[in-house]
């Protein structure tokens, strides 16, 4: 049974990662089932999904070098057993990302990160459109499965759309976080967004090592959500 989580969980990862998504909708649900877990092993394991843009993917990266992989890595060198599955798919707006949501989550999740919005700020897409994109994301994954751990990845902007639109832009994740109380990184990109070295050539997708930076700065966050899993439950 272990073999074939594992098979299963590698197939997913590759379908979700394939150059402009085109995978196949229906097999990679078919390949990302997972058997169901028993009450002794669900509070301590499961499957962590990011879910989100090309940040996520790794564009421009092997798939092994992007953040979620070396999150993989920390989580394996503490000895949890969870398992990661990078949905990132480049150029994905929250629009497109609430229409694929679906059938992504034709899985047990234990971890939920949400991490879009930068290319709607990119394009300037009306910030009421993009609250609203978001908050139907955290209601489908919760309405899917009320235990999973949401954390949503906050995300800034280059001032180019103007000062109002930058500012309200920023303050969309904190403010959906606290209505919402889920998890929280405040800045996606903190100490690697702007900084040349730690960017490819586009001065917009990290190098593999500023998404180890990245890993190292949403670690804390996540470890704290896994921890809280395994505390039990009241009455």
């Amino acid at each position: 049974m272990k073999a074939l989580l594992k098979y299963s969980l590698l197939c997913l990862l590759s379908a979700l990662v394939s150059c402009g998504g085109q995978a196949d909708k229906k097999a990679a649900e078919n390949e990302g089932t997972v058997p169901a877990k028993s009450p002794e092993t669900k509070a301590n394991s499961g499957i962590i999904l990011f879910f989100g843009n090309s940040l996520t993917a790794g564009m421009g990266l092997d798939p092994g070098e992007a953040f979620p992989a070396n999150v993989q890595i920390k989580l394996d060198s503490l000895g949890y057993d969870y398992k990661v599955v990078n949905a990132g798919l480049s150029g994905e707006t929250t629009a497109s990302g609430r229409n694929r949501l679906s059938w992504v989550l034709g899985q047990d999740v234990a971890v939920f990160v949400l991490e879009l919005g930068a290319n709607d700020g990119l394009r300037g897409i009306p910030l009421d459109e993009t609250r609203r994109n978001l908050q139907a994301m955290i209601d489908l994954v919760r309405e899917k499965n009320p235990d999973t751990a949401i954390i949503l990845a906050g995300m800034q902007i280059p001032p180019n759309m103007g000062p109002e639109y930058t500012s309200e832009f920023r303050k969309i994740f904190p403010e959906l976080a606290e209505e919402n109380h889920t998890s929280l990184i405040p800045f996606l990109l903190k100490d690697v967004g702007g900084v040349p070295e730690l960017n490819q050539a586009d001065g917009i997708h990290p190098t593999p090592r500023g998404h180890h930076i990245i890993a190292d700065n949403i670690w804390p966050i996540i470890e704290k959500v896994l921890k809280a899993r395994e505390q039990p439950e009241e009455g």
